[in-house]
């Protein structure tokens, strides 16, 4: 397994022009338990003399809880409680089906919780002020969470390498990003319960669980790329924001993952969520001295 220590190595990588020099990093995370990790990593990152942005809404659960960045924020729609209460029915769709699918994630009720999530960014844009700050400041990177895709749609508006730090990848955004094959002959889809070992018939619904991934995540993203081709007045689609991708860091291990090809920027850093114990203390010598010694 990766240690942590991998995952501020190769950010300051990227950010560094030399061994002496500090980057300036941005970071558009996402809210909730996404941002813990990240957080993690941000303040290690500041620890090592790197300065930090983080950009937030005005209204959130736990972004923006240190003392130690700097942090930008914007005005929203929705309050506290229009968040609270969009979640709460996403939550209650997820146990009422928990047999998942792709279906279920991105239908019904559950769908406006993303899209509230997806506002977010036409209205960092909206904030001028903000915007021109952002394009006045010589950032080496932006760091992201890609989950709510604002993060990308950031780095191409202003042209900056960027850091992606994941578990997975939601949808096919991963393989199509960042050149992976990820076959469905050999390669199980999220949800399908197949091992890679598949039998003739597994193989045939793999594929029919990846042309439906494709056609609903379309459906579910279309509000997050309809606002990019605003922000960037062109028009994209999911792989031109994906692409331009730097480095995927990826918190799981290669041996946790099914088999498959690795891109050169593709670095698992599985076990940095892992509390790290201190050691067992030594027993007392009257302990090493009993009767559990005799054996």
């Amino acid at each position: 397994m990766a240690p942590a220590a991998s995952l501020p190595l190769c950010l300051c990588l990227l950010l560094a022009s030399g061994f002496g020099h500090a980057g300036k990093l941005l970071v558009v995370p996402m809210d909730g338990s996404h941002w813990f990790t990240m957080q993690m990593v941000v303040e290690k990152l500041i620890h090592r003399g790197h300065e930090v942005v983080v950009v937030i809404p005005e209204v959130s659960w736990q972004l923006g809880r240190s003392l130690n960045f700097t942090v930008k924020t914007f005005s929203i729609s929705h309050t506290l409680d229009d968040l609270n209460r969009e979640f709460k029915i996403f939550a209650q769709t997820q146990w009422k089906t928990p047999e998942q699918s792709i279906r279920s994630l991105m239908t019904g009720s559950a769908k406006g919780f993303f899209e509230l999530i997806f506002s977010h960014c036409r209205s960092l844009f909206n904030d001028k002020k903000l915007v021109e700050y952002l394009k006045q400041t010589s950032f080496d990177a932006v760091f992201l969470d890609p989950f709510n895709v604002c993060g990308l749609t950031v780095a191409k508006y202003l042209s900056l390498p960027s850091v992606i730090l994941a578990k997975g990848i939601f949808c096919h955004s991963l393989e199509e990003g960042a050149q992976c094959p990820s076959l469905p002959s050999y390669v199980p889809r999220l949800f399908s319960k197949s091992a890679d070992t598949m039998t003739f018939k597994e193989r045939l619904w793999n594929h029919l669980i990846y042309f439906e991934e494709r056609a609903f995540c379309s459906y579910y993203l279309k509000t997050a790329v309809e606002i990019a081709s605003e922000v960037l007045q062109t028009p994209v689609t999911l792989t031109d924001l994906y692409s331009p991708v730097s480095i995927w860091l990826l918190r799981t291990d290669f041996v946790l993952e099914f088999p498959r090809p690795v891109m050169p920027n593709m670095v698992f850093v599985g076990g940095i969520n892992c509390l790290q114990r201190k050691p067992l203390s030594k027993f007392p010598s009257a302990v090493r001295g009993s009767s559990y010694d005799d054996g």
